[in-house]
């Protein structure tokens, strides 16, 4: 019964996979960067509302074929939100109890859409608590703890198979500049970061991979200094994205370069962003895309052009209690001013410097 279980749980996720559409790469309208194009791949329009759906299906099928999960388990992840929100998705989808463990400070809309797919969640009071106490709640309750801080970077086939780094590329195609001079992306887990990078070295593509970090993250750090005892004792206040430790799925080999990005800066461009496109995105896509205006800015005045793909990583619906809510701002990042005027020269100069 229990492999007849298993069988027919992957064959619900592969259906769930089969009905759903591909999501949408967005051209962004900028005559300031003449010959430079800048796209945003849309993971918002998942049936989950972000990126983390695609990381979820993998970890559930990963999960499944290694026989970790049965017709009972209890299914356990330590998420920050849409990766919990994802997962409480599939778990529902087979019937299987979820629990989210999470900091207390993570935005209500996404525990509420966490239990409108039935998931519970548990919280502790700093991101750093949420490994131990997954682990300890999995060991109680008999359950699978999804871990994806270990596994986003094996789950996903690497290779193509329908991976982000190959839809890109498919979507690309009859672009003016097909092949990306860059692609960025931020980590939360570093798996998205690991897929990508492995994609572009395999199918031997001159592609560039810049990964950006939020503040109060270890990333940046260790790609410069390779050290895995790095920690942060603030959490990232860029929800999704940044972490108080080195995860084991960030693979800093595969990265070409790295930036810091403040945080105001992130808010300024996510807000930038909303006005240029007529719709709310999540803060990371902010992180992103600061990232991006910072390399196409330097092709522009080396007299480069090409092409650069980040991601829209979930909408900002939503944020609307945190990210899009003045006071919240005020007390949690402080004055996005600086980076406001920044990104209005960059609309009439396509310079940010």
């Amino acid at each position: 019964m229990s492999k007849q279980w298993v069988n027919e749980a992957i064959a619900k996720i592969e259906a769930d996979f089969q009905r759903s559409a591909d999501t949408h790469l967005i051209k962004l309208d900028l005559p300031q960067l003449d010959g430079i194009d800048i796209y945003l791949k849309d993971e918002s329009t998942h049936p989950t509302g972000s990126l983390k759906h695609r990381l979820a299906r993998s970890l559930f099928l990963y999960a499944l074929s290694n026989g970790w999960v049965k017709e009972d388990t209890t299914i356990i992840e330590s998420s920050s939100g849409s990766t919990a929100v994802s997962e409480a998705y599939f778990s529902r989808l087979l019937g299987l109890p979820f629990i989210a463990v999470m900091p207390s400070s993570t935005a209500k809309t996404k525990i509420e859409q966490i239990e409108f797919y039935g998931g519970q969640c548990h919280f502790v009071d700093h991101s750093s608590k949420i490994y131990a106490e997954s682990q300890r709640l999995a060991k109680e309750l008999n359950g699978h703890y999804m871990d994806q801080f270990t596994y986003a970077e094996r789950a996903t086939d690497w290779r193509g198979n329908n991976n982000i780094a190959d839809s890109i590329f498919n979507q690309m195609q009859k672009e003016p500049h097909p092949v990306p001079a860059w692609i960025v992306m931020s980590p939360g887990t570093g798996g998205t970061s690991a897929t990508i990078g492995r994609y572009l070295n395999y199918q031997q593509l001159s592609t560039q991979l810049c990964v950006v970090d939020p503040e109060n993250s270890v990333f940046y750090d260790y790609f410069y200094q390779r050290d895995l005892s790095l920690t942060c004792e603030n959490g990232s206040k860029i929800e999704g994205i940044g972490r108080p430790r080195v995860e084991p799925s960030f693979i800093a080999g595969v990265v070409d370069e790295m930036i810091k990005i403040p945080d105001a800066a992130s808010l300024a461009t996510m807000n930038w962003l909303a006005a240029l496109i007529g719709r709310k995105v999540g803060p990371s896509t902010g992180t992103n895309l600061f990232g991006v205006m910072q390399l196409a800015c330097k092709m522009k005045q080396q007299g480069q052009q090409g092409s650069l793909v980040t991601l829209l990583c979930d909408s900002g619906e939503r944020y609307l209690d945190t990210y899009y809510d003045a006071q919240w701002i005020a007390d949690n990042i402080g004055s996005t001013q600086q980076y406001d005027e920044l990104l209005e020269k960059f609309n009439k100069t396509g310079s940010l410097s």
